[in-house]
């Protein structure tokens, strides 16, 4: 009888969402405030651990100017109601502020901004997409179908919706889920000021890089922490970790 040969396919976990911040320190206590987390200091940076189903985020310096909309926004989950009310309360405390990017009055979700600027919505209860999603639902990308597939693909996530050029994946652990709007996609014009950092799961980066760029990655530098910098399909930049 023959010996069955296996592949081993290395796969990467998405560590954090890191965000370019003029004062990562402000930022972080912001979020952690928000999302009851903890603040890990990191050389500079600020870091929110999250676990196997809220993602982790990331606040480094960065004096580059905020162009235009985020390509990524986060949504907030709600239980009723009033812990809708509370979360958008407990974020004005904290320094947000109300913004105005076109909705509707009878949309149910509001839109914040928090001290920097970047676009956040608490959504009103009920949403069924989002349930069981926990505090941090959804991040909420720009993006074409190709780039949700390339992702399903790069994470190890399925799909858990595919439908009008809209895809959004989840982990297999469930949690927040990660959701791109399909076409109309703005065009890029300046380096994203959010990021994906991700770490292979084997810790061969090298390996992992290549197998990113063969699901259709582009490589772009190599940072000075030896981070390898690669960008997804529509050129969103993202950072494979080293050991």
């Amino acid at each position: 009888m023959r010996a069955r040969v296996y592949r081993v396919v290395m796969l990467s976990r998405l560590l954090a969402v890191t965000f370019d911040a003029y004062d990562p320190a402000r930022l972080a206590r912001f979020w952690a405030g928000l999302l009851g987390r903890e603040v890990v200091e990191e050389a500079g940076d600020a870091f929110l651990p999250g676990d196997e189903t809220q993602l982790g985020l990331r606040f480094v310096p960065s004096d580059a100017a905020k162009v235009g909309l985020n390509w990524i926004h986060l949504h907030l989950t709600s239980t009723s109601l009033a812990d809708q009310q509370h979360t958008v309360a407990t974020a004005l405390g904290l320094g947000a502020s109300h913004l105005d990017v076109g909705q509707r009055p009878e949309e149910g979700h509001i839109v914040l901004a928090d001290p920097e600027g970047n676009e956040f919505c608490v959504i009103e209860p009920g949403n069924a997409f989002l349930a069981g999603c926990g505090l941090l639902g959804e991040l909420a990308c720009d993006g074409t179908r190709e780039v949700g597939l390339f992702w399903s693909e790069a994470l190890g996530w399925p799909l858990v919706w595919d439908q009008d050029q809209e895809t959004a994946i989840q982990s297999p652990h469930g949690g927040t889920k990660v959701a791109w709007g399909g076409p109309p996609v703005a065009p890029k014009e300046v380096r994203n000021r959010q990021r994906f950092d991700l770490v292979p799961v084997g810790g061969d980066q090298p390996a992992e890089v290549d197998r990113l760029l063969s699901l259709g990655a582009t490589r772009l530098e190599v940072g000075e922490d030896g981070a390898v910098v690669l960008a997804d399909p529509d050129g969103n930049e993202f950072c494979v970790k080293g050991n």
